[in-house]
């Protein structure tokens, strides 16, 4: 009895297999290429209008994070610095430095720039997807450093994403906060050092950094939740 179908069919099978999962490994990269947002990779480092160090700001002049980042304290979002912010200092401080032209265009009015009362439009770094919920406040105001959250933030020339922020990632401090809790007038202080800390108030009755941890997570009251509906609203 003759065949049906030609030979090249006897591949067809295995040709169809091979597209199909050529087609969906390209749309998984692509996904993960195209959809998730930059500001989610660790080791993010966007260039910024104007090179703004942090090490000099932070390590070198003590700048406290609060002074550019007003609202982080108060509010459930971050902010950066406005136009004011920076214009405080260098109308009178680094005047002819050409990093600054964009400043000077939009706060020194004359030079007549076409850019004049425009915001600086920073890059933002550090983003949570928008289904997430995060405050900002709630976490600083209970012995939560910028650090835990940013890195040495204060040591950077560029500012780059140090952490993961993933969902797994925030829940290790849920499940055990004392590891990151610090006293709150520590919490801006990127050279905190617990055991420092301790020898120096003797009268806080602990002798380790986990028994500072533990007594800091009674005194705030800090109750973690673990529930997808904490964060996920």
């Amino acid at each position: 009895m003759a065949n049906i179908f030609p030979r090249w069919t006897n591949l067809l099978p295995l040709k169809i297999a091979v597209c199909a999962g050529t087609a969906a490994g390209g749309a998984a990269l692509a996904l993960a290429y195209y959809a998730t947002p930059k500001a989610q990779v660790v080791g993010y480092q966007p260039a910024q209008p104007i090179p703004f160090s942090h090490k000099i700001h932070v390590d070198q002049l003590g700048l406290d994070c609060r002074y550019c980042h007003s609202f982080v304290d108060v509010a459930g979002h971050s902010n950066v610095p406005g136009n004011n912010t920076c214009w405080n200092c260098h109308q009178h401080v680094q005047r002819e430095s050409p990093k600054l032209q964009p400043l000077r265009d939009r706060m020194d009015a004359t030079l007549k720039h076409p850019d004049f009362g425009k915001p600086i439009e920073w890059v933002r770094v550090h983003k949570a997807p928008d289904y997430v919920y995060f405050n900002h406040s709630a976490h600083v105001n209970r012995g939560i450093s910028c650090q835990s959250c940013h890195g040495d933030v204060d040591q950077m020339e560029v500012v780059y994403q140090a952490e993961s922020h993933s969902m797994g990632w925030c829940l290790e401090c849920h499940r055990a906060p004392e590891n990151h809790l610090r006293p709150l007038e520590e919490v801006y202080n990127f050279n905190y050092d617990a055991e420092t800390y301790i020898s120096n108030n003797p009268q806080l009755g602990v002798k380790t950094t986990e028994e500072l941890g533990l007594k800091l997570k009674e005194q705030f009251n800090v109750k973690p939740k673990e529930a997808c509906a904490t964060c996920h609203h």
